[in-house]
């Protein structure tokens, strides 16, 4: 039994999703793996089932029905780990952006102190590949915008390669969170602070899928824009229990 455990969500990844598995899967550290499938038309889901004979008890789907959102996969997730023994969750996308490599570094920053740990992509400059200018710019900013609304120190607001303690998500309660795009990320990050909780930033390079399509659209930019403003408002009337 691992101590670790990646949640991966999906829709339309057949072109990436066996050979993320099988890299995570070929690390010195055996992770195991959470596949949340938002019902991939491309047969994604019916790729992991297969696997799942390859990689018994290390290899887990659960699979849903439509896209629910980003944010509802990883609370379905969280849930999920939670009812099990694990003690580092993490998130990652099954594009290839986040390198599976550096799960062990964001791991052994959550062993070494953090709360939890973030892949940064804009803690020592901008670290970022195969992107437009206009999205690299559009993304750094945008982080910017979140530090100077939320009064939080947090360098990549919207990152979505983290890994948590246990009881980080045993203490947010997790019904409450309410975005389901990527202002999700950015909630959960600064739930996590007001809670109490130490983050650290650890650097990676973030490159851009090669395969399949990107999920971004102007509704869930829209979001994240306007849902910081509404969360740092709805903070001052909540009140956080620190552990």
């Amino acid at each position: 039994m691992s101590d670790s455990i990646v949640i991966i969500p999906t829709y339309n990844e057949k072109e990436n999703i066996e050979r993320i598995i099988r890299k995570v899967f070929s690390l010195s550290f055996p992770y195991h793996i959470l596949v949340i499938d938002d019902g991939s038309p491309d047969g994604t889901a019916d790729i992991v089932r297969g696997l799942q004979a390859v990689f018994n008890g290390s290899l887990h789907l659960e699979e849903r029905r439509g896209k629910l959102g980003l944010g509802t996969a990883y609370i379905h997730g969280f849930n999920w780990c939670l009812e099990r023994d694990y003690l580092y969750i993490f998130e990652m996308d099954a594009d290839f952006s986040h390198n599976p490599d550096d799960l062990i570094r964001l791991r052994q920053a959550c062993i070494e102190g953090a709360d939890l740990a973030i892949g940064s992509r804009y803690i020592k400059g901008v670290n970022v590949v195969n992107w437009p200018m206009k999205r690299v710019l559009i993304s750094y900013f945008a982080s910017g915008y979140v530090r100077l609304i939320t009064g939080t120190d947090i360098r990549d607001a919207t990152a979505g390669f983290v890994c948590y303690k246990r009881k980080v998500l045993e203490t947010i309660p997790l019904d409450k969170i309410k975005f389901v795009g990527y202002a999700f990320q950015i909630e959960m990050k600064f739930t996590t602070l007001k809670y109490g909780f130490k983050v650290v930033e650890v650097p990676i390079i973030f490159t851009d899928r090669t395969e399949g399509t990107s999920k971004m659209s102007t509704k869930i930019f829209r979001e994240a824009f306007f849902g910081v403003i509404q969360m740092k408002v709805n903070s001052w009337f909540r009140k956080y229990n620190r552990p």
